[in-house]
């Protein structure tokens, strides 16, 4: 229920013999579909010739019986459902990306966001590329094309391309006859693997859109490392594996991933728990009742309400069809979902001292709305409980957070936040707390810049979202295009 954008999901389809790898794309971008609202697209590989369709909205949506069947079968395919943290129409922005070079066609899905896009892009468009969309993932394509006219393989192309890509990528990429998963050097973003019974290979952000479609998950994609699926099975090329310190988004276990997800060896739900059991030490009140804000919010309450003792109950129903708040840009569309989106149940709060539990505080007008409904519900006290740190700077990995000035928290003390959005107390997680979630992994090998201001990579000098679609009297340089 907090109003940060994330990026988007990944989805990789390979079988040896055709079959129906639409569908199981499909079903893939549904189990995804929390992480990006905005669009969604797949492309389809027949023997290198590709099929696509990409379009605004949700995937149930885009995906009619009649589109399904234009995809038709195929040996290959890559999904994707987008948020986009760089560039702002959904229909043009939408991917996968569809390239047709010299060497053959290339589909291309990406998570996370480029540090060095604005840079990359002015160099391509000084050597003559043209590009058709506003968002950082085009420049991949053009980076990797660029290297293919001198390499043998794809593979090796998209090896060569990665000393130039910069931040945040978690990667499908289909060529005419390989299927070509890829991530970051710091592995920011989550990517995976796993197999179907009957021996087709699944790529997708998080492992449970393998369950989706049946496959069982192998193991994530290292940091650095380029998977390669062909007719020959499964190659791992690890030229950029151990180049860089692992810095996973720690957002991915307060947020982002669906708690019956597995990230990098972890249990979602359960970093939630231990989330909730860390703030109830850390922020002890006393209280009749623990609730969750759905849906993230709700394993974090679990946790809070086992090392409290304080019972645990239904505060909210959700609306099913309304998806996630934060997902959809623009403040005024995010709070008039949050009206339809939450109602409280009187009869569990009525005269209840209430601790409400949530993922993050961003702007804080959500979070007021949200007291406001329990209060009104009969709350005698609210005790607002958040399962991270206050958020303090701005993402630049594929978390649309891109100006302080937007963050109530670094503005307001704990106790001056209380007093705006209306609750008795605040009590955020420690970053002590923090290193808690995923006790499986040193705490070293996350990110939590958002949190702490620690970036593992240089901040990119153009950090505008729209950087690519700004007026003529907000450029921020003279083109003298006069």
């Amino acid at each position: 229920m907090s109003q940060i954008h994330e990026e988007c999901g990944v989805f990789g389809v390979f079988s040896k013999e055709p079959t129906d790898v639409a569908s199981m794309t499909y079903y893939g971008l549904f189990a995804l579909q929390h992480r990006g609202q905005e669009s969604c697209g797949i492309a389809v590989n027949d023997d290198g010739i590709f099929r696509s369709y990409r379009e605004a909205g949700l995937v149930n949506d885009a995906f009619t019986p009649e589109i399904m069947q234009r995809l038709g079968t195929g040996n290959m395919a890559v999904g994707h459902c987008r948020y986009g943290t760089t560039g702002n129409n959904p229909r043009t922005n939408a991917q996968p990306i569809i390239i047709k070079h010299i060497k053959g066609s290339m589909a291309l899905a990406h998570n996370g966001n480029l540090t060095n896009s604005y840079e990359l892009r002015t160099d391509l468009e000084l050597q003559g590329s043209i590009f058709r969309t506003t968002s950082d993932t085009e420049v991949i394509p053009h980076v990797i094309i660029k290297e293919r006219v001198h390499c043998g393989s794809i593979e090796q192309a998209v090896n060569k391309a990665m000393y130039k890509l910069k931040g945040a990528y978690s990667l499908v990429i289909s060529s005419p006859s390989k299927l070509i998963a890829v991530r970051d050097e710091n592995g920011f973003r989550p990517l995976c693997y796993g197999q179907t019974p009957d021996g087709v290979y699944v790529v997708a952000s998080e492992s449970c859109a393998l369950d989706a479609v049946g496959a069982k998950l192998i193991r994530s994609i290292r940091p650095g490392e380029i998977l390669v699926f062909d007719k020959n099975g499964v190659r791992s090329i690890t030229d950029h594996s151990d180049k860089a310190p692992e810095k996973f988004c720690i957002f991915e276990y307060i947020y982002f991933s669906r708690p019956d997800s597995v990230i990098d060896g972890t249990s979602v739900h359960e970093a939630r728990v231990r989330a909730g059991a860390c703030l109830a030490m850390e922020h002890p009140v006393k209280a009749d009742l623990v609730i969750g804000v759905p849906d993230s919010g709700l394993d974090a309450a679990i946790g809070y309400s086992r090392m409290s003792g304080i019972p645990y109950g239904i505060g909210f129903i959700k609306n099913k069809y309304i998806g996630r708040t934060f997902i959809n840009p623009g403040q005024e569309s995010r709070m008039n979902k949050v009206r339809i989106k939450l109602n409280p149940i009187r009869p569990v709060l009525e005269g209840k001292r209430v601790v409400v539990v949530d993922d993050s505080i961003v702007r804080g007008t959500t979070s007021a709305w949200i007291v406001k409904m329990l209060r009104e519900a009969g709350a005698k006290e609210v005790h607002m409980m958040v399962s991270a740190p206050p958020f303090l700077n701005p993402c630049y990995y594929g978390v649309d957070i891109d100006d302080r000035k937007h963050l109530i928290a670094v503005q307001h003390t704990t106790e001056e936040i209380a007093e705006i959005i209306g609750a008795d107390s605040v009590g955020y997680l420690s970053l002590e707390g923090l290193k808690k979630l995923a006790p499986e992994c040193h705490a070293e090998s996350y990110c939590s810049a958002c949190f702490d201001g620690n970036y593992p990579t240089e901040v990119p000098k153009t950090q505008l979202k729209n950087k690519f679609e700004q007026k003529i009297s907000e450029s921020q340089e003279d083109d003298n295009d006069e």
